[in-house]
């Protein structure tokens, strides 16, 4: 047992493996995947040059191929893949690689959000909902199955166990008040100092109940490229200290809408006969989230600014990304479902089926 400062004690943390690598899905992600199954010392596999070409001619921004490689090459930040060698992290020739994706990705995120510097009236427009807004929430909470709410998570799974983690990395690019609000708020996130109400810990009590694979990165290869999108947004705002605007706005975009819709969430697991350990994660979400918008708004984004009033366009960026992204992902959720067909890449073995294979 260890024993924390304040005198009570837990069980250390076991660990757990890192996910396996994924399956590629086209030339960028062979090219990293490739690369990945090499020692970093050895020279360069001819893959990776030959991804640069493909990548000016041919990249769909919001693909499967780019996603999926962006992804790959963002999660040997986090937690990386197991029997990689962690000199790829910041192998020269895989970052030069990660930054033709990052310009392809941000070129369609900037050509396809309106822009502006109204950081107050873009925030604020997320604060009221449309009366006819209808999304993946809406759906699960009215009318939606259990094979449904399953899929949802398990889509969500690829940013909600790593929840918290893109948004520290800004910490040490603010200063004075914005730093310590923001700190203030990833205190919450990682549980105020429990491990066992850290969110991302709280996601994985959802998925458990609902007889899903909680374990990091396991279904990675389920997960379409409209959700790793949202992920790789968040890396790419929080990666670069000249993006720390949009990660405040990003931040501040999530917070501000995660409420209703975590209340419909809650609503739609009661309905479908889920107990208190697995509402937990969205019940803790309707109460903690609006205060930490307050947080964010009147604090991080407004001391921000005082002190770099040049960042208000990216502020609005980072909402607008964020806004964009969720509703791309809420489109194709949904359009998949009308049809009567899975979201994910390949449908969720049953529970059952799940079990006895572990």
């Amino acid at each position: 047992m260890t024993l924390t400062p304040t005198g009570s004690t837990f069980p250390p943390t076991t660990r757990e493996p890192a996910p396996p690598l994924p399956e590629p899905r086209g030339p960028l992600s062979e090219a990293v995947v490739t690369a990945l199954r090499r020692p970093a010392s050895e020279p360069a596999p001819p893959l990776l040059a030959a991804a640069h070409p493909v990548l000016r001619r041919s990249a769909d921004p919001y693909g499967e191929d780019l996603q999926l490689a962006l992804y790959t090459c963002y999660e040997l930040h986090y937690r990386g893949f197991g029997g990689v060698d962690t000199a790829w992290e910041w192998s020269p020739d895989l970052l030069r690689l990660r930054g033709g994706m990052e310009r392809v990705f941000l070129d369609a995120l900037r050509a396809d959000t309106p822009g502006g510097d109204d950081v107050e009236g873009t925030l604020s427009a997320l604060l009221e909902e449309p009366a006819d807004a209808y999304g993946v929430s809406h759906h699960l909470r009215d009318h939606g199955e259990r094979w449904q709410l399953r899929e949802f998570v398990a889509h969500r799974s690829a940013y909600h166990l790593k929840e918290a983690d893109p948004h520290a990395w800004v910490i040490p690019r603010l200063r004075g008040r914005a730093k310590a609000s923001l700190v203030a708020v990833e205190f919450d996130e990682f549980g105020g100092g429990r491990a066992e109400a850290v969110h991302a810990t709280l996601f994985a009590d959802l998925m458990d109940d609902l007889g899903l694979d909680s374990r990091y990165g396991r279904y990675l290869d389920l997960v379409p490229a409209p959700m790793l999108a949202i992920v790789s947004m968040m890396s790419l705002f929080g990666l670069h200290r000249g993006l720390r605007g949009a990660m405040v706005g990003h931040f501040a975009a999530a917070e501000i809408t995660t409420p209703p819709t975590a209340r419909r969430m809650a609503r739609a697991l009661r309905r479908l006969g889920a107990g208190p350990r697995c509402t937990r994660f969205y019940t803790e979400h309707i109460e903690a989230d609006a205060v930490h918008e307050q947080v964010l708004r009147h604090e991080v984004v407004r001391d921000l600014l005082a002190h770099e009033p040049e960042l208000a366009a990216d502020v609005v960026f980072g909402a607008q990304a964020t806004e964009l992204l969720e509703d791309r992902f809420g489109e194709h959720v949904l359009a998949c479902w009308r049809a009567g067909r899975s979201s994910l890449r390949h449908p969720l073995p049953s529970p059952r089926l799940a079990a006895s294979r572990d």
